[in-house]
């Protein structure tokens, strides 16, 4: 079982560099990508893609973020079809494909110490959906 996506798993974890276009504008991670999908404003995406690190495009696209137009109710229903879009976008990556394929068939579990129960595995509690986790060996078993 992989735990955490850091040290030799860092590639999994959505701050890793890895470009990809998504609808239209290039990203420098799958952080920045994701955080600006939760807006339909052209300007609001730019400026999150243009963010130096992944955690500054994660508070823009946060609770007290940037966001104009944020809707949580429809952002709840299509957060992890979008998660799944942007994550094939960046395991299309040869080389980070090798990566991924090579885990096998062990769990992958994005173990947090944030508390981030929704998307990961909170590894204080040991409790959490781990739908980061999921995601990628979904994805693992199409590549």
């Amino acid at each position: 079982m992989i735990k955490t996506f850091h040290g030799k798993h860092a590639f999994l974890s959505n701050f890793h560099p890895a470009e990809i276009t998504y609808e239209g504008i290039t990203y420098p991670t799958t952080e920045h990508a994701f955080q600006a999908a939760k807006t339909n404003c052209p300007i609001t995406k730019g400026i999150i893609a243009d963010k130096e690190k992944p955690g500054q495009a994660k508070r823009a696209g946060g609770k007290r973020g940037i966001l104009p137009d944020f809707d949580p109710i429809a952002w709840g229903q299509k957060c992890q079809q979008v998660m799944l879009e942007i994550n094939r976008l960046k395991f299309a990556d040869p080389e980070l494909a090798a990566k991924l394929k090579a885990t096998g068939d062990q769990e992958l579990q994005e173990g947090n110490n944030w508390n981030d129960t929704y998307w990961g595995i909170s590894n204080k509690t040991g409790k959490g959906s781990n739908h980061l986790g999921k995601i990628l060996m979904q994805i693992r078993s199409e590549i």
